[in-house]
């Protein structure tokens, strides 16, 4: 590889060329501060945090979008840039409010966390206050605008990412804000509340609702029976909180992290991800064998639902009438649990620990009761759960193994890799294939579904007939095959649509940090789980078959429809 030589800080370096003078520090072990700079955005140079000096050079310049050249003499922490960097982080402090202690993001905050490491100790000049209104108007996200600092990565994710795009800069100078158009709230645009905003803001300018609290009543409730469910990404995203490498696998520990927190019963998502496999799979073979709607694309995503209901209502026919795995846990934790384990449905507490936001959403949804009340009652994301953990002193790394409880927590790997994008159409070829053709796959990985390509396509022969499959995960690759389905160019059959970049493991709800390296991880980690588990076909899940012989009796059946399919509305 072509290489140029550069002196960073007194040392002569070989580096590649073009690169940035960010990245070129990086590769040598100097970390460069940043605020507005993320390794999966566009370059913003907005925050000046980066700034160096080279040699020649009158002014400083940021890091972050400098491009190295031969000989280019470079320093990174001469009195000049420190100054200058201490002068900008005081700035913004003025502008920011005094509440690092009672902030969500106490501990993980960006901006405190560089403060700390530049020694800013007191803030010089004058203080401003603002007097922005706090936005609570959605049960998934929070905005606190006093305490935006412009950075621009919010905007960034919602414009570019997701292609959503309801959040712009206003105004000029210090009086710059990012916020919905003409300052409305959230609920008030077509925000679909996956929550990457917030997944991506460096301070607590947009974070998760925090429904701890609520949680924490319900685990005092002698009166109440309080089950848990668990996403399938949780398991390999939650260690990440208890500075475990990203990917680590941890469904032991968090299960027996559940169980210490004092839930009645530990259940497991995948079992009802196995569930939606075998009626969203039996949907697809009758809408083909029918003359259904095809495409059919997938429904597990809320914030993928709510976009479609917003920006594309007249294509909501091609969507599966399944509900999440979410959603049907909820209602048959509240009809065949309860039933078989001799409850009340009203005294059962369903909490969800979910990787997302717009799941906070999905289970408020009004026609989401078909138990006779609210199906879902309480999500939490994997950030909540880790700051209730870590509020009860639980030292994860002590924790034992466990295993989930029975029934609702038996699953097979194909459940496992709901997580991740290509997860939810490989687990369907799997059994779809079976179900039609009635042989037995040699070679289960259906590999041209994975990886983080945006859109990829892949096909099966279904004993004659073709099912050809598209994926897309991100809002923008979303918008690129829903766009083909309107100009009638969409040459697929089924769809799988997540809402976040690499699907479910890269949630809004995920630990902060989260990059697309990251994504690529825990994705891994999930293809790990699914070949360590000694089923992995969601049709042979003993504890499904169970629950249609003596409760369900057959996929799309009566009760089926009722308990575990839905319907959406035109949000345009």
């Amino acid at each position: 590889m072509q290489t140029i030589n550069i002196t960073l800080n007194g040392k002569v370096t070989a580096v590649a060329p073009e690169i940035t003078i960010l990245e070129a520090a990086r590769q040598q072990g100097i970390d460069l501060p940043t605020l507005c700079h993320h390794p999966d955005q566009r370059v913003k140079a907005n925050c000046r945090i980066c700034v160096v000096e080279i040699e020649g050079v009158k002014n400083l310049v940021p890091s972050c979008s400098t491009r190295v050249t031969a000989g280019m003499n470079i320093t990174t922490n001469s009195p000049r840039v420190r100054e200058t960097v201490r002068t900008i982080l005081e700035l913004i402090f003025a502008d920011h409010p005094q509440e690092c202690l009672t902030c969500i993001r106490n501990g993980n905050c960006e901006l405190r966390q560089i403060a700390a490491k530049f020694g800013v100790r007191d803030i010089q000049g004058e203080k401003r206050k603002h007097s922005f209104s706090q936005d609570f108007s959605t049960p998934s996200l929070v905005r606190n605008p006093d305490k935006c600092i412009k950075c621009g990565r919010c905007a960034e994710a919602c414009h570019y990412i997701q292609n959503v795009g309801i959040l712009y800069s206003h105004d000029r100078s210090t009086e710059i804000s990012i916020s919905p158009e003409y300052g409305k709230q959230l609920a008030d645009v077509a925000c679909v509340l996956c929550g990457q905003c917030a997944l991506v803001c460096p301070v607590g300018a947009i974070h998760e609702r925090d429904d701890t609290d609520r949680v924490w009543e319900a685990l005092a409730d002698p009166q109440k029976h309080v089950v848990v469910q668990v996403a399938p990404a949780v398991r390999v995203s939650l260690a990440e909180e208890f500075g475990f490498p990203s990917g680590e696998i941890a469904t032991g520990k968090l299960v027996s992290a559940l169980r210490s927190l004092g839930f009645d019963r530990v259940f497991d998502t995948d079992f009802s991800a196995d569930l939606t496999i075998m009626e969203e799979g039996h949907e697809l073979l009758d809408r083909i064998a029918n003359g259904g709607v095809l495409p059919m694309i997938t429904s597990c995503s809320p914030g993928w639902i709510k976009y479609m209901e917003h920006y594309y209502p007249e294509l909501i026919p091609h969507l599966s009438t399944c509900k999440s795995p979410q959603q049907m846990f909820g209602a048959l934790a509240k009809t065949y649990y309860a039933q078989t384990s001799g409850l009340e449905a009203k005294d059962i507490i369903v909490v969800s620990v979910m990787p997302c936001t717009a799941k906070k959403f999905e289970a408020e949804r009004p026609e989401m009761n078909a138990s006779g009340s609210q199906d879902v009652d309480i999500v939490l994301t994997t950030r909540e759960l880790g700051r209730m953990l870590q509020h009860e002193g639980i030292d994860f790394r002590m924790l034992p193994e466990a295993e989930f409880d029975s029934p609702l927590g038996i699953s097979t790997g194909a459940a496992a890799i709901f997580g991740a994008t290509g997860g939810v159409m490989e687990a369907a070829l799997r059994t779809v294939y079976e179900v039609v053709t009635g042989r037995t796959l040699t070679d289960l990985n259906f590999t041209a579904v994975r990886g983080m390509v945006g859109v990829k396509k892949a096909s099966v022969d279904l004993a004659g007939t073709e099912v050809k499959a598209g994926i897309a995960h991100g809002l923008a690759n979303a918008k690129k095959i829903l766009e083909m389905i309107k100009a009638g160019q969409a040459d697929y059959t089924f769809i799988e649509v997540m809402c976040c970049p690499g699907g479910c493991i890269g949630g809004g709800g995920q630990p902060y940090g989260t990059t697309n390296e990251i994504r690529a991880r825990r994705i891994e980690a999930l293809y790990q789980v699914d070949e360590n588990m000694p089923l992995r076909k969601s049709h042979e899940n003993p504890a499904v078959q169970e629950l249609y012989q003596d409760f369900l009796l057959e996929p799309l059946g009566e009760l089926s429809h009722r308990l575990l399919h839905t319907q959406y509305c035109n949000r345009s």
